[in-house]
Parts: C-alpha cells; sequence; structure tokens
C-alpha cells in the first residue's frame, strides 16, 4: 500500500513537471483575471510564479484575497446615524467652497479634503478638541494606565501587536481589577501581531471578566490565510472622554527596553473632545466583525461627552482606510497634502515605499521650491523593506527632496506635516502596505498649534540624525545596490 501510495504520487509529479509550462499558464490567466488589481502587483505576482511556479500561486491565495468593496465591516446602524450630521456638514463646505472658489484663506485651504474625507469614509469634521502628543513610551504608557484606573463604564483596548511580557502584564493587571469593578473591558488584537499571546493568557483575561477577540485569528499557531490583511490600528477609548492614536504597541521595545532597536522614537496622540467618538465608531466596526457582537446596538458608547472647558477648540478628522473600502482614504489624503503644499512638507515613517502617484507628487513639490523633508530609520525591523525605503529616499533627494536617517535608536512615528497648518498622525506608514492591505487610522489635525509643535519635534529629531546626501547616496556600494534593487522589484508585495 505505501509503496503503491509513493508510486502514485511519482506519477503525478512526473505529470505536472511535464506540463509545467501549460499549468502556468492557466494559474497565470487566473492571476491576471482572478480580481481586479494594480498592472503593478500583476506583474509582479507573474513574476513570483514564473520562478517558483503552483506554489507562487499558492502564496497568491494566501496573501491576495480581495475584500475592496466589501461590507462586512460595515453597520447600518453607524451608516444611519452618520447621514444627517455628513450631509449638513456636506453642504456646508459646498457652500464655503462656491463662495469663495479661487479666494481661499489659510483656514479654508483644506475645505476640499475635509470634504473628501467626510464623503469618503463618514469622517466627520469636529471641533472643539484638544490633545497631547506622546513621544515616549514610558510616558505614553504610563499615562495610559493612570487613565485606565480612573474608568468607570468601559475601556475599548486595541492594538496591532500586544506581546505577553512585563508591559502587557502591567496593563493586563489593571484591565481585570477594572472588569471585577464592574466596567466593561474588551480587548481587540490582530491575529499575526498578537500571536505570542497564549492561550492561558487570553483565558485568564476572560476569565477576570476582560472579552477578549482576536480580528482574523490564525487557523493554526502560525498559520493565517490572511496573512496580508493585518488590523494595524492601535486604538483606546476610555467612558467616551479620552482616546489614544498613534504608533505605539505593546511591547517592552516600544519602552526602548530592546538592545537591537534602543531609544524607540515613536508619535502617539491623547484625544479629547467630540472626536473620540471617530475612535469609538472605529473600534467598534472592527469589534463588531471580530467578535459578532454588535456595539451599535447599545447608545450608552455613542453619547456625547461634555467635554473640559480647557479644550483648544483645535479641528479633528478621525479617518481610517483599509482592503474594505473602495477608494485608499488616507493615501489619497497624504496626496492631497502634498498637492495642496506652498513651503515645506515634513514626513516622519519607518517605511517609505509610495505608489507612483505619492513618489511623483513628492519630487514635483522638491523640484518646485517646497521644502520636502523625509525622516526614515538607520537601522531595519524588516530587511527588504527598509532597502526598498533606502532606493525611493534616493529618487526623493535626486528630485531636490532632503533625506534624514534618524540615528538614536528606530524611529516608527508615522506623519506628516504641511505648512505648519495642518498634520495627520496615527498608525498608518508611507508605504503601499498602509495605502491598500491593512486597516489604519489616523487623526486629521486641521490646527496650527498643533502642526507647529509636530515641527519643532521634527527639527528636534533632525539633531539625532544624519542627512544622506546625494554624495553619499551615489556611493553606495555594489552589496547595497544589489539590496535595494531587489527589494524595490518586491516592493509591491511588501
Amino acid at each position: 500500500m505505501f509503496l503503491t501510495i509513493i508510486s502514485n504520487l511519482y506519477d503525478l509529479w512526473l505529470w505536472i513537471w511535464n506540463n509545467l509550462f501549460f499549468i502556468n499558464i492557466i494559474l497565470s490567466i487566473l492571476v491576471v483575471f482572478f480580481q481586479r488589481r494594480d498592472p503593478t502587483s500583476v506583474w509582479t505576482w507573474l513574476l513570483v510564479l514564473y520562478f517558483i511556479p503552483i506554489v507562487g500561486f499558492i502564496l497568491y491565495l494566501v496573501l491576495c484575497q480581495d475584500f475592496h468593496k466589501n461590507k462586512m465591516f460595515r453597520v447600518k446602524e453607524v451608516e444611519d446615524s452618520l447621514n444627517e450630521p455628513i450631509q449638513y456638514q456636506t453642504k456646508e463646505i459646498q457652500k464655503l467652497i462656491a463662495e469663495n472658489p479661487t479666494d481661499l484663506t489659510n483656514e479654508d485651504r483644506f475645505l476640499n479634503l475635509i470634504l473628501y474625507n467626510l464623503n469618503s469614509t463618514g469622517a466627520v469634521f469636529t471641533d472643539n478638541n484638544d490633545l497631547k502628543i506622546f513621544t515616549d513610551g514610558k510616558e505614553k504608557f504610563h499615562d495610559l494606565i493612570e487613565e485606565m484606573k480612573t474608568a468607570t463604564k468601559y475601556i475599548h483596548f486595541q492594538y496591532y501587536i500586544i506581546r505577553d511580557d512585563e508591559l502587557f502584564r502591567e496593563i493586563a493587571k489593571v484591565l481585570k481589577q477594572k472588569a471585577k469593578e464592574g466596567v466593561e473591558v474588551r480587548v481587540l488584537g490582530d491575529g499575526m501581531g498578537c500571536r505570542s499571546l497564549s492561550k492561558k493568557v487570553i483565558d485568564d483575561l476572560r476569565n477576570s471578566g476582560v472579552k477578549v477577540s482576536i480580528f482574523f485569528p490564525a487557523l493554526l499557531k502560525w498559520f493565517h490565510l490572511r496573512m496580508n490583511y493585518r488590523n494595524h490600528r492601535k486604538i483606546v477609548v476610555i467612558d467616551g472622554r479620552v482616546g489614544y492614536v498613534g504608533g505605539f504597541n505593546v511591547g517592552k521595545e516600544y519602552l526602548s527596553e530592546d538592545k537591537y532597536f534602543g531609544h524607540w522614537r515613536d508619535t502617539h496622540l491623547k484625544i479629547w473632545g467630540p472626536s473620540i467618538m471617530g475612535l469609538q465608531i472605529r473600534f467598534a466596526l472592527d469589534w463588531n466583525f471580530a467578535s459578532k457582537e454588535n456595539l451599535f446596538l447599545n447608545k450608552k458608547y455613542f453619547e456625547e461627552t461634555i467635554p473640559p472647558d480647557s479644550l483648544n477648540s483645535k479641528c479633528l478628522q478621525v479617518i481610517a482606510s483599509g482592503p474594505d473600502y473602495s477608494t485608499p482614504v488616507i493615501r489619497d489624503t497624504y496626496l492631497q497634502l502634498i498637492h495642496s503644499a506652498r513651503d515645506h512638507i515634513y514626513i516622519q515613517t519607518p517605511y517609505f515605499i509610495p505608489d507612483d502617484a505619492i513618489l511623483s507628487a513628492l519630487k514635483i513639490a522638491a523640484s518646485s521650491g517646497v521644502d520636502v523633508r523625509l525622516m526614515i530609520p538607520c537601522k531595519p525591523d524588516h530587511p527588504f523593506v527598509y532597502w526598498a525605503t533606502y532606493s525611493y529616499a534616493g529618487d526623493l533627494i535626486k528630485a531636490g527632496g532632503k533625506c534624514y536617517t534618524y540615528e538614536n535608536g528606530f524611529l516608527h512615528a508615522k506623519g506628516i506635516c504641511c505648512d505648519s497648518l495642518v498634520c495627520c498622525y496615527g498608525t498608518a506608514n508611507m508605504d503601499i502596505r498602509s495605502f491598500k492591505l491593512n486597516f489604519e487610522v489616523n487623526a486629521l489635525v486641521y490646527d496650527e498649534d498643533t502642526t507647529l509643535e509636530m515641527e519643532r519635534i521634527f527639527r528636534e529629531d533632525i539633531s539625532k540624525c544624519k542627512e544622506l546626501k546625494e554624495e553619499l547616496y551615489d556611493n553606495r556600494g555594489y552589496k547595497i545596490r544589489f539590496k535595494e534593487q531587489i527589494s524595490r522589484l518586491l516592493s509591491p508585495l511588501l
């Protein structure tokens, strides 16, 4: 029996080998016509299929499921509740644009951007907000833990990465205590990012009254059918009165306690005011999908809280994007900000793999006299991604932009500042993965004081950087050039 099975498998292998050319043609046709994709991505997958036949197609099926225009993350209750304010704001903004079609003030320059995000994702524009900027993980998590200790109604806690280490054990202690006090506690993690969380840890949380759900969990411990589609969001909402969004995940490296990365430079925002509703809605949509519990059926999670009198009337939109949207909203927001710049653009990102439109817009801006500055890490956490980043940074430098490599540890901040008027920070990197594959969320802040502070921090970071000048880039060795070319070739898949 065993010899018969071996013989049959050998015959099958011979048949596949003898017909490999025709099998590859059929699989290539499926890659081209199976789903509508960016031609660059299609050609890259065809290249993969050429070099690793059949296996390449299996990778395509695992990594490239398409969720565009999929309604599985939408809930009718939230769409109905947002319909009225969206229609009202749309009419008011259209009226302002019609009254001043060619003579918009600095404050009005971004009305079209507000309108775009309003209509594309229901990102309601809010004022009377305030925020605090965190660039240090220890300070941010200390603040978060202290705020969670004061919760009386609920804690909604969502991170891409949650590691089972000292930091999460300290957080879990607070979460379990609040659950025992009767506070509703929900923890949402990503199946890939939270793979180090054991069943024992999750069961312990649940036994303490904490509700835990995993977004796109693994089929087995390490096997993910949706490996390419990750929930990259980091959102915390406490009692509807304070919210957090930004780049820090939950792990000791984010406290600058990892020897390889050293100091971890990131950016996170603490927000007060009506814009928290945007974070709450985004969390609820993700939670509903992962847990099948519809939070929109309970209005207490979406009641407007009375903001403190000390708020500084900052204007915000909470914008989200992901493979379930028909348009890459955060990418389009970055693109509009770049096109609108008249004086300067400051960008911080650990991964710089722009699509053609973003790269062209930045090069045109730099060539037109706009001060374009890009800050990236000096070391990789993902080698292929880093060398692709280095390659695209070289394109920007040759167009007249400036690039800085952060030398004081690892740069993980994700955001853009434009003309000291508006900034956009959150979870989205300046790369194709964040634009099209990951589920992301950013805070788009239309406030001069906040943007000036972000730019001050950026300039302070420059003192800890080395400028990657054109002469230095041109003198890089052949080994680096080879890494760049291979990584750039694979960039649509990174």
